[in-house]
């Protein structure tokens, strides 16, 4: 599976990440924070056949971009059924107060819960419930190249928020012992800051050391 990540044009989007099935050209977009010139011309430039926006969880910083690519790029909106509702409510996606352009509300094509999976070209992508940061958030994981798209639930030497209107800190932790407790090692790729391993996470991650293990 070919990884990039897509650099959006401010540091309030998250982490912004095109996959693509080299085998076929089918691709997938995860956490699409705004839909501008660079994901476009990302797109054109990898000449793919976009299927999917995968979204880890429903707040404004990860899904503001969702409404462009899948109306103008006919891409399935791929979500777990506790958020769906943050892509029609800007209260609940926390986009109203904190981002200043008009809300777009979007209806998900697909709802995922916990062990789903989603056939890319010949790739599969696996679905984990992460519930914590949201009721709804999820990682996508990539068994055949030991990756994993973790959203806000895991970062690098950290953890995602809790204090948001439906975070658990009890949810995270649970999620967090399900993700260390993975076998072996897989690269991780976070919704804020750079890229990380699960084994870095396991032995040097603040949050695990004090409140999981």
């Amino acid at each position: 599976m070919k990884i990039l990540q897509i650099k959006l044009g401010h540091e309030i989007f998250a982490n912004c990440y095109l996959i693509i099935d080299e085998a076929t050209g089918d691709a997938a977009i995860i956490d699409p924070g705004w839909y501008d010139e660079t994901i476009i011309n990302t797109l054109a430039k990898e000449n793919v056949n976009l299927k999917y926006v995968l979204l880890t969880h429903g707040h404004f910083d990860h899904v503001s971009g969702v409404y462009g690519l899948q109306h103008e790029m006919g891409a399935k909106v791929v979500i777990h059924g506790c958020d769906r509702e943050h892509l029609l409510d800007p209260r609940k996606s926390l986009a109203e107060g904190n981002f200043p352009e008009p809300h777009q509300p979007v209806c998900a094509d697909i709802l995922v819960k916990d062990g789903d999976t989603l056939k890319l070209g010949e790739s599969e992508i696996k679905v984990m419930s992460t519930p914590g940061h949201t009721n709804g958030s999820v990682c996508y994981i990539l068994e055949d190249d030991r990756v994993i798209f973790s959203g806000d639930t895991l970062f690098c030497m950290t953890a995602g928020r809790t204090d948001f209107w439906d975070g658990s800190d009890e949810k995270m932790i649970a999620s967090l012992k399900r993700l260390i407790a993975l076998e072996g090692d897989y690269k991780v790729y976070p919704g804020h800051n750079r890229e990380t391993t699960l084994e870095r996470e396991r032995t040097r991650n603040w949050y695990i050391r004090r409140m999981v293990k």
